[in-house]
């Protein structure tokens, strides 16, 4: 940073009693991390605090880039949304493609894990299981059970790949669990944090559901055609629908 523009950046800080290192920590911590949750730890508490003070230069700054950030003042978090990023209600000024490292690239285990996990979160909400927090808690094992019924597909068998899938999640503050151990258990549970909302809009839960149904309904027809000798079945099932310009990309 030029001294012409750090002079005028303190300057602003000033007003706040506020220092230069006091921005490069925040700001470096947004983009690394692309979240903050001021209910995680002592020290996102003190840089959510911070942001607050600051949310407008933080704003202006992060703008110059084309980055945009989400505040949930309910929920008391702050997620960066890199340009291209399409959020309800936040649709980016340009439809430019972007396929830089600020989005967050997960594996298909994980990106399974994600769609199951906010279809439960669902769930929850209409049922009325939602914590103060917002958060809704599932057992392990009924992740297992949606994760078949949803997707027809399980759990990573290898428990290396299976912890790091949840530990992913959790560093995207998507879910919450105490310790690695927590996920080697069918009967441990597992916090489903309301950020999830983000990633997994309702449209894509619609084409999820219309995409199973479909297919079920065609699988029925192709064991009814077996059945019944000299009937030819012309329907194949139908490819997973392409969920495009998420804010996150399946890595193959």
């Amino acid at each position: 940073m030029t001294s012409a523009l750090s002079s005028l950046l303190q300057e602003q800080l000033d007003k706040h009693n506020l220092s230069l290192d006091n921005w490069r920590e925040l700001v470096q911590r947004l983009l690394d991390y692309g979240v903050l949750c001021r209910d995680d730890s002592q020290v996102e508490a003190e840089l959510y605090d911070r942001f607050l003070r600051i949310h407008e230069l933080i704003n202006d700054y992060l703008g110059l880039m084309g980055i945009r950030f989400q505040h949930d003042s309910h929920f008391r978090f702050v997620r960066i949304l890199p340009p291209g990023a399409r959020l309800p209600g936040m649709e980016d000024e340009t439809d430019e493609p972007f396929n830089a490292g600020l989005r967050n690239r997960l594996n298909q285990h994980e990106v399974a894990l994600v769609l199951v996990l906010r279809a439960e979160y669902d769930k929850a909400l209409r049922e009325g299981g939602i914590d103060e927090q917002g958060c809704a808690t599932l057992s392990l094992e009924a992740i297992a059970v949606a994760m078949k019924s949803l997707l027809r597909r399980n759990l990573p068998e290898n428990m290396g790949e299976r912890r790091q899938a949840f530990k992913r999640l959790r560093q995207l503050r998507l879910i919450h669990f105490f310790a690695e151990s927590d996920i080697e258990s069918g009967e441990s549970w597992i916090k489903i944090r309301p950020l999830i909302i983000n990633l997994v809009s309702n449209e894509w839960l619609e084409q999820i559901r219309s995409h199973l149904a479909d297919n079920l309904l065609l699988v029925d027809d192709e064991v009814e055609a077996e059945q019944e000798p000299g009937i030819a079945n012309s329907n194949s099932i139908k490819t997973t629908p392409f969920f495009n310009r998420s804010l996150f990309s399946a890595e193959e």
